[in-house]
């Protein structure tokens, strides 16, 4: 049988960090993960836009309590200023969504902290902001739904993407496809490597990662840029070959809730070359299983962002 949102457990008791949740796959998991009873906590840059999305999960679901916070995981200080915040006021959080991300920025741009804009908003942010938010993470088992979940949110570009050590900033050469391959590498490598690590220290929090396949949602935006005709033709074929952002947002919610999603698990659409379909294990490529890979990134996001993780 097909896994819908009806087969999300019971979510009562339970708090739902997602980043990036103002629009696409992000938006359909905090509206689905609402429905089912969850406390939804949209992190996001444009709190405005995030005030209109959480009404909008108020409509669909009334008794639905939702919490907006800024966050820029762009910008360093930002998710700093996030998880000290968070930290202060004590509270769990039982599964934490790392779904904020951009693509096809057609030049390269750089962030306040010098690193790539892709990298930075897909991925370093994300590092940083899961480190320096460990200790909340809820650490007796989870209520209905297994263990506390990390949830990051990867892409079948990881196939083609590869972790330029040398040139991890893409100054010398920068193209959006690549440096979008790069950073949704990083997020597999990274979710899979993080749950080696929870294991070794005996916690029970578990990282999955989770593509949403070929999902018609603004992910592209920045590329707008490229001009207007190929923003229209990008749009159209993605609604041709790839899904609804509802449908794309099942991978990510399976790895949140089904009680059988493994840890250092992979999920995706089960169709043609995970373009869409039901959530299913999704395949990962031998060099995003590379340890000495993940290692090595590790050390470096650790280096970069000044954030070690207290395991």
């Amino acid at each position: 049988m097909p896994w819908t949102t009806a087969l999300i457990p019971p979510q009562g008791g339970r708090r739902a960090l997602v980043t990036g949740g103002t629009s696409g796959i992000g938006y359909e998991a905090a509206l689905a993960l609402a429905g089912a009873g969850a406390e939804i906590v949209l992190a996001a840059r444009d709190t405005g836009k995030a005030e209109d999305k959480a009404a909008a999960i108020r409509r669909a679901h009334p008794a639905a309590r939702i919490e907006i916070r800024e966050l820029d995981t762009a910008r360093l200080a930002s998710v700093r200023a996030f998880a000290a915040a968070w930290a202060r006021e004590g509270r769990p959080v039982d599964i934490l969504l790392l779904n904020a991300g951009i693509a096809a920025v057609p030049r390269r741009e750089e962030t306040e902290d010098g690193f790539e804009r892709q990298l930075a908003t897909n991925y370093l942010g994300h590092f940083a902001l899961t480190g320096l938010l460990l200790p909340s993470l809820r650490r007796e088992a989870g209520q209905a739904s297994g263990e506390t979940r990390v949830v990051a949110v990867a892409s079948i570009a990881h196939r083609s993407g590869r972790i330029t050590f040398d040139d991890l900033q893409r100054r010398r050469a920068y193209g959006p496809q690549s440096a979008y391959r790069q950073a949704k590498l990083a997020m597999l490598l990274f979710a899979l490597e993080l749950d080696r690590r929870l294991r070794d220290a005996g916690l029970p929090v578990r990282a999955i990662a989770a593509h949403p396949g070929v999902a018609a949602t603004a992910i592209a935006r920045r590329g707008d840029r490229a001009g207007p005709l190929a923003a229209r033709i990008g749009a159209g074929l993605l609604g041709l070959i790839g899904q609804s952002a509802a449908r794309g947002a099942l991978p990510l919610l399976y790895a949140a809730t089904a009680p059988e999603a493994e840890g250092g698990g992979y999920y995706g659409p089960d169709g043609l070359w995970e373009i869409r379909g039901d959530p299913a294990p999704a395949r990962i490529e031998p060099h995003a299983r590379d340890p000495e890979t993940a290692a090595r990134l590790w050390a470096v996001s650790e280096a970069l962002t000044g954030v070690t993780y207290p395991l």
